[in-house]
C-alpha cells in the first residue's frame, strides 16, 4: 500500500533549501563593493597600512590626496609599496591622484605608505586628506570589460563572480588547512624535542645524585666517621 507523500506548507522553505540559500546570500553580500579608506596625513608625517595577500593575487588601487583648504601649494605627499623584503612594487613622488596594479608573486605583508611633504602644520595649514581604495583577488577583477570580451550577459557575469569567490574562498580555506598542518608538526616536533630534554635531564640529575652519594660515602670513610 503506498502512502501520499507529505506535501511542503506554503512558505515553509524545503529540507536542505535554508543553507543553500544562506550561502548565496554570503557570497552576494561578500562581492558587494569595498569601501575606500581615508585618513589625514599631517605636515612631515608617515603613516602606512599593512596587509597579508595570498600569492599570485592580483591588486589594483587608486588613491587621491587632496591639498589642505587655503593652500597654494597643492597636495605634496610620496606614495611607496613594499614588500616584507623591502621591494618596491609601486612608488609615486609628489603624488595627487592615480592607479596602481601589481601581481603578488609569494604570500606575504604588503605595505602602502604615504609620506606627507608639507612643513609641519599649524593652525593655518590643515593636514591633507588621503582616500585609498585598495582591491585584490575577486574585487580587483574587471567583469565589464571580460564581459565586453566574452559577450557576457549581466546573470552570466554575476555568476562567473561568484565562482571566481567560491574559488577563493576554498583557496583560503586550504592554505589554512596548510598552516594548521604546519602548525601541528611544528607543535608536535616541539613536544618531541621538550620530552627528550626532560629525558636527557633526569638522566644527569640521577647520575649527578648517584655520583654525590658514592663520593660523599668515600669521603665520610675516608675521615673514618662510618665504617
Amino acid at each position: 500500500m503506498l502512502l501520499p507523500l507529505p506535501l511542503p506548507l506554503p512558505g515553509r522553505p524545503r529540507p536542505g533549501r535554508a543553507p543553500l540559500l544562506a550561502l548565496l546570500l554570503l557570497l552576494v553580500v561578500a562581492v558587494g563593493p569595498s569601501r575606500p579608506i581615508s585618513f589625514q596625513l599631517p605636515g612631515k608625517a608617515r603613516k602606512c597600512l599593512r596587509e597579508e595577500i595570498h600569492r599570485d593575487t592580483l591588486v589594483t588601487g587608486e588613491y587621491e590626496i587632496d591639498a589642505p583648504p587655503g593652500s597654494s601649494t597643492g597636495p605634496s605627499a610620496n606614495l611607496k609599496i613594499t614588500d616584507s623584503a623591502g621591494h618596491i612594487l609601486y612608488a609615486k613622488e609628489d603624488a595627487t591622484k592615480g592607479k596602481f596594479a601589481f601581481t603578488t608573486e609569494d604570500y606575504d605583508m604588503f605595505e602602502a605608505c604615504f609620506e606627507s611633504k608639507l612643513p609641519v602644520g599649524t593652525g593655518r595649514m590643515p593636514d591633507q586628506l588621503v582616500i585609498l581604495d585598495m582591491k585584490h583577488g575577486v574585487e580587483a577583477k574587471n567583469y565589464e570589460e571580460l564581459a565586453k570580451v566574452e559577450k557576457l550577459k549581466p546573470l552570466e557575469v554575476e555568476l562567473r563572480r561568484l565562482e571566481d569567490l567560491s574559488e577563493s574562498i576554498v583557496n583560503d580555506f586550504a592554505y589554512m588547512k596548510k598552516r594548521e598542518e604546519e602548525m601541528r608538526d611544528t607543535n608536535e616536533s616541539t613536544n618531541t624535542r621538550v620530552l627528550y630534554f626532560s629525558i636527557f635531564s633526569m638522566c644527569c640529575l640521577i647520575g649527578l645524585a648517584t655520583w654525590q652519594v658514592f663520593y660523599l660515602r668515600r669521603f665520610f670513610k675516608a675521615k673514618k666517621l662510618i665504617e
